[in-house]
Order: structure tokens, then C-alpha cells, then sequence
């Protein structure tokens, strides 16, 4: 009787990886993470850029405030990119509760009462009167409103990216000094 070697099966040396993939919107985001990371400029510059679109994403002028933005950016010195990109902080799910803010700080500083406005509606000329009265109430709050919402972003958003800037810059140098990236496999031997 003759018998055959029967061989044992070994296990693969390299075991199988599967890719697991995140969701869409976590991609997504990671991906403005790091397009934020290769903005151009300095962090002042940034937060400039920041604090102008903000600011001009507080007036009621769809389609005007990117241009605004990037307008006021370029005057003071800031990143035009951030600009354009901070304007979206009034999008169609905040357009109601940051207008309705600004006429309220215009309506306060300017005086008078909410109904007054909205009293008597019966003429061409009272309707006038009223647009007249409340775009001047939107819009000196909306400059009001901008003003302090954008100078607070560009003091808040100063450190935060001068914080994010450092670990980048902190995490490049680590991967310069051992591009291996097995610092913590390698044992030093005594």
C-alpha cells in the first residue's frame, strides 16, 4: 500500500485586506478637510477671507454675496477662495432665521414697531413706503450684524486655523524624518 504525503495547508502569508469604504458624506467632507488644508496664504489671510464672507453672507443679496465677498477679500488682503466659501454661511436653511435677526437689529436701531410697517396696506403708496422702510431696516442690520459676525469669526477663526496649520505641519515633519512610517515596529536593541 502506497500513501500519499498529504500536505497541510498553510496559511497565506498575506491575509486578505478588504476596503472598507466610508460613506459618501464622510468622504466628502474629508475632502474639504484637506482642500481647506492646501488653501494658499497665511493664516491671517485665511481668517480675513473668512470674516469677508461671512460678513457679506449676512445681506439679503442672493447671487451678489460671493462677489461681495471676494470684493472685500481682495481689499483687505485675504484669501478670496475662504471668501467664496464663507458666504455660504446663508444658505436656503438659514436665509429665514438670519434675516429675520438682521430687520429685528434694524428695526431696533432705526425705532418704531414691527406692526406699524405692516398696518395699513390698502394703497400703491403704503406698500412702497413699507419696502422702503423695511429694506432699510434689513439692511442696516444686515451691516450691523455682519460687521460684529465678522470680526468675531476672524478672532475665533484665527487661532483654530493657526491650530490646524501647526498639526499639519507637525504630522509632514514626522513623516520627513521617518518616511518608513515603522518608527514603532523597529525594537532598538541594547
Amino acid at each position: 500500500m502506497i500513501t500519499t504525503p498529504t500536505t497541510e495547508s498553510t496559511p497565506d502569508p498575506k491575509p486578505v485586506m478588504r476596503k472598507t469604504t466610508q460613506p459618501q458624506w464622510r468622504r466628502q467632507l474629508r475632502y474639504l478637510y484637506l482642500r481647506f488644508l492646501r488653501l494658499q496664504g497665511t493664516s491671517e489671510q485665511l481668517a480675513r477671507g473668512m470674516a469677508s464672507g461671512i460678513f457679506s453672507g449676512c445681506f439679503p443679496l442672493f447671487g451678489f454675496q460671493i462677489l461681495i465677498g471676494v470684493a472685500v477679500a481682495t481689499v483687505l488682503k485675504g484669501n478670496r477662495m475662504m471668501a467664496a466659501a464663507a458666504t455660504w454661511i446663508s444658505n436656503p436653511f438659514t436665509y429665514v432665521p438670519i434675516f429675520a435677526f438682521n430687520y429685528q437689529v434694524g428695526l431696533w436701531l432705526l425705532g418704531g414697531s414691527a406692526t406699524q410697517a405692516f398696518d395699513d396696506l390698502d394703497t400703491l403708496k403704503s406698500w412702497m413706503d413699507m419696502g422702503t422702510e423695511v429694506s432699510a431696516r434689513l439692511m442696516l442690520g444686515s451691516t450691523v450684524v455682519g460687521l460684529v459676525a465678522g470680526v468675531a469669526s476672524y478672532f475665533v477663526g484665527l487661532p483654530l486655523i493657526q491650530r490646524v496649520r501647526s498639526r499639519q505641519n507637525i504630522r509632514q515633519q514626522r513623516q520627513l524624518a521617518n518616511p518608513s512610517g515603522l518608527e514603532n515596529l523597529v525594537q532598538p536593541v541594547d
